[in-house]
């Protein structure tokens, strides 16, 4: 009746023989429970042109956030990972399995998702969260609760260290069959998606600030020009990642796994994370592309 017949509320109210606030409630129940989807369709403005200018220039899907420049990068960033979430439900359907690398980002994201119920899928954990403080078990199970959640989705959770001190302990972990398991679910990804680790944004990257790095290894990213990371496997400015030293001992699938899955979700925001988004464009991974508009503009003039 509403969307459909353009009735009011007040006409509905009296056809359904309810009041208004009662309808009201059941038009945001629909929305909520992925009844009802609302598909903005933008006139050739701003975000439009710099969609077209991203796609063109490094061959990717853009879908640029409007953002004022008087907000700050907290707000711009949850307005980021709202959109991102609202987006992730066109691209994740039945008998598909999804990867999500744990962060400050896909735990943003996972509080605005929309629910849609699917069947028969999987939202897989890419790298493991523990370090010698926490398991991380109970920080990233939270958010894998809330995509299995949204989705009706089964939860596999990689309970492993993010970091292993000695890649030799990896390489025999990695042997296991139960972890081979996770591993092999991980290469059968028909969607990942993912947030840009870095020092230097406002919005902290988790893996910087929660205790999973070393001095030692501060300096090492530092001596090989490191400018982010993509589910803790890190990388340079010009997308190499093999020859990075820590990364022999992260969990994190390398990026000749994930470039297996057919999308790959890359979400973004602030200027501060430049360097971070050309290095991660620079590796061929991303297929889409989830930012500011601040920070479109910076990337395409760049």
């Amino acid at each position: 009746m509403y969307y459909l017949q353009d009735m009011t509320m007040d006409a509905i109210a009296r056809e359904l023989g309810t009041s208004r606030s009662s309808v009201s409630r059941l038009l945001g129940h629909a929305r909520e429970t992925g009844l009802v989807e609302i598909q903005i369709h933008p006139p050739q403005g701003q975000q439009m042109r710099l969609e077209e200018a991203i796609r063109a220039r490094f061959g990717i899907a853009a879908h640029v956030v409007p953002t004022p420049q008087n907000l700050s990068d907290v707000e711009r960033f949850e307005r980021v990972a709202m959109s991102a979430a609202r987006l992730l439900p066109v691209y994740f359907d039945s008998n598909m399995t999804l990867g999500i690398a744990w962060g400050s980002t896909l735990d943003a994201i996972s509080r605005h998702l929309p629910r849609k119920e699917t069947h028969n899928t999987t939202v897989v954990q890419l790298n493991g969260a523990g370090n010698t403080f926490t398991t991380g078990v109970d920080y990233a199970s939270e958010i894998l609760h809330r995509f299995g959640q949204a989705f009706g989705s089964s939860v596999q959770q990689f309970p492993v260290p993010a970091f292993f001190d000695d890649p030799r302990t990896k390489d025999a972990m990695w042997r296991e069959r139960s972890t081979r398991r996770v591993l092999d679910l991980q290469a059968r990804t028909d969607v990942i998606l993912f947030g840009l680790g870095s020092p230097f944004a406002e919005v902290p990257s988790r893996v910087y600030i929660g205790g999973y790095l070393s001095r030692d290894d501060y300096r090492s990213l530092r001596e090989e020009q490191v400018v982010g990371d993509i589910a803790t496997v890190f990388y340079r400015q010009d997308g190499t990642w093999k020859d990075v030293r820590l990364n022999a001992r992260a969990t994190g699938p390398g990026f000749e796994v994930l470039a297996r899955a057919a999308r790959r979700i890359c979400v973004v925001s602030g200027v501060q994370k430049l360097a971070s988004l050309r290095g991660a464009i620079a590796t061929k991974l991303v297929t889409d592309l989830v930012l500011d508009e601040h920070l479109a503009e910076q990337l395409v003039m760049s």
